[in-house]
């Protein structure tokens, strides 16, 4: 039976992601299309890319009749999420995009994202949505919160790491660019052609980055004590991937064999041969996250090198492996595509 969806949202990055993805899903077909601005438009309109696929016309979310959806994709803005979700059908299983429900803790939500959470009941229900971590809660859950793409990069690099004890924990520096896309497609400033290509910078450096709110829930979970990384993100003139160069202190070669057991059976994440280094070109457009760890010349010390496409495996893929978890689908249905290159 193929499952009816929802994408709210759909004028963004991740909303037209989202549809390119499912367009050839087997078992899911779009049934509603929501935008706010853009609302009465055709997606061909908004994105010309899609123009071949016969879609609904994006509507406001009040006008959705949402008896006929089995799932929706939020893939709003931080903060609105939390508005749109909480006035939604109670059994209608939802995948969030936004930052809203990733933290348990709302104290630290509004910590790092300024203001004070108002859908804690709806907080309380929803499970992280890092998929190779949490499969059997986000079976059974009925609203899942996707993680940030540098985030989910961090951890799909670290997470065994920390599991097996085989690193030191006080001394885990995270050093990551990422792509344009991942800043959204609002109309800002320093993002414009002529300011942001030809040369790179970082952002939110010092400890600010929201997405550390993540990492420390995680990791400090995982380890059963405080865990505080050093993380510094950087911007580069590319539209999609990530790349986390994580510097740690650790046998390499064990470092190494602990990341390739532990996602042996991982359909979407490749672990390279020991001092093998990934590159963003070979994952773009796909939902594999590809994984290489090297030595260093100092002994004790490695380098973990994660990649991702931010709006597939780190958004917009994550969301819809997940979906299809919740939906009792094949987990890698409508996510083989293979990487775009060159």
């Amino acid at each position: 039976m193929t499952q009816k969806i929802a994408i709210l949202g759909a004028s963004g990055y991740t909303g037209a992601e989202l549809v390119r993805l499912i367009a050839t899903h087997p078992g899911m077909e779009i049934v509603a299309l929501s935008a706010d601005r853009k609302a009465g438009q055709s997606m061909a309109e908004v994105f010309p890319f899609l123009r071949h696929l016969d879609l609904p016309r994006l509507q406001k979310i009040d006008e959705i009749d949402f008896s006929g959806v089995d799932l929706a994709f939020c893939a709003l803005p931080h903060a609105t999420t939390q508005v749109v979700v909480s006035a939604l059908p109670r059994d209608l299983k939802i995948v969030d995009l936004s930052a809203d429900f990733r933290l348990r803790d709302v104290a630290e939500y509004e910590k790092w994202y300024g203001q004070p959470h108002t859908a804690p009941d709806l907080q309380a229900e929803a499970v992280y949505g890092l998929t190779e971590f949490y499969r059997d809660e986000i079976r059974t859950a009925r609203l899942v919160a996707g993680t940030g793409c540098n985030a989910a990069t961090g951890q799909f690099a670290l997470r065994p790491l920390i599991e097996a004890g085989v690193i030191d924990l006080d001394r885990i520096l995270i050093d990551l660019k990422a792509g344009v896309s991942g800043a959204g497609r609002s109309l800002k400033e320093n993002l414009l052609h002529a300011e942001l290509s030809g040369g790179t910078h970082s952002y939110s450096a010092g400890g600010k980055h929201r997405h550390l709110g993540e990492f420390d829930q995680e990791f400090s979970a995982i380890a059963g004590r405080p865990v505080r990384v050093q993380f510094t993100p950087h911007l580069l003139p590319m539209n999609r991937g990530i790349l986390a160069s994580v510097y740690v202190e650790g046998d390499p070669a064990r470092i190494h064999e602990t990341l390739a057991a532990r996602y042996a059976d991982e359909r979407f994440i490749e672990v390279l041969p020991f001092g093998a280094a990934p590159s963003t070109r070979d994952i773009a457009g796909s939902n594999f996250c590809h994984i290489g760890v090297l030595g260093d010349r100092i002994a004790g010390r490695a380098l973990v090198v994660a990649v991702l496409d931010n709006l597939t495996k780190g958004s917009s893929g994550q969301a819809i492996q997940n979906a299809n978890l919740m939906l009792g689908l094949d987990e890698a249905a409508g996510l083989m595509l293979a990487p775009v290159f060159p």
